[in-house]
């Protein structure tokens, strides 16, 4: 079964330029194009695509508000923002208001699909360069009072992978053990640490 994506981009040309990437690859199918985040919150909710592309800055209400209203009707949305900016302040909000994942439009088409399947398999993908500025802002936030003893060493090792920005596929290569395995270690690790999403299980790792 198809992966289906929606691509939410004010950009005429870059978001035609993303529909055939995504139409032309195997295993995904490009189901709706919108313009602004307005035509987004109308159109999306009725839609339900596997994934979202999410610009941040559109014409009219910017993408974060755009995340934000889409969680509220549709909380199973999974949104994964393809921005220019790579401060800490706008992968903050953006991942604050409910999106899964955060990506830079430089992101190669290859990363972007697995990206893609990452989200759709329940995970929180961002791009090496993202997630460092992520964990570096946890390390400057000090120490937490939720430790991560409990973890075992494969999934501290784990775990390290994902704070250093791993897709699950090369955290498998990394570490010699197969998609799976890791799919099933990160599984305990969320439950281990109370949490639901990759960023704050980074933060609890960080803050240890």
């Amino acid at each position: 079964m198809s992966i289906s994506v929606s691509i939410v981009e004010d950009n005429e040309q870059l978001r035609a330029m993303l529909a055939r990437v995504i139409g032309r690859a195997e295993g995904f199918r490009c189901l709706g194009q919108y313009g602004s985040a307005e035509a987004a919150l109308e159109g999306l909710p009725k839609e339900r695509p596997d994934a979202v592309l999410m610009d941040i800055n559109l014409p009219g209400m910017n993408g974060v508000e755009c995340v934000r209203r889409l969680k509220q009707v549709a909380p199973g949305l999974q949104v994964v923002m393809l921005t220019v900016y790579e401060d800490t302040e706008n992968i903050f909000k953006a991942l604050a208001a409910g999106a899964s994942g955060y990506l830079l439009k430089r992101t190669k088409s290859a990363e972007l699909l697995e990206a893609l399947r990452e989200v759709h398999r329940g995970g929180s993908p961002m791009t090496t360069h993202i997630a460092r500025k992520v964990t570096q802002s946890f390390q400057r936030a000090g120490p937490s009072p939720q430790p991560t003893e409990n973890l075992s060493q494969r999934e501290q090792e784990v775990l390290d992978c994902l704070s250093n920005g791993f897709l699950y596929k090369e955290i498998a290569e990394k570490l010699g053990i197969s998609y799976e395995t890791v799919h099933t270690y990160i599984r305990r690790i969320y439950e281990k640490l109370q949490v639901r999403t990759r960023t704050e299980a980074v933060a609890k790792f960080l803050r240890r």
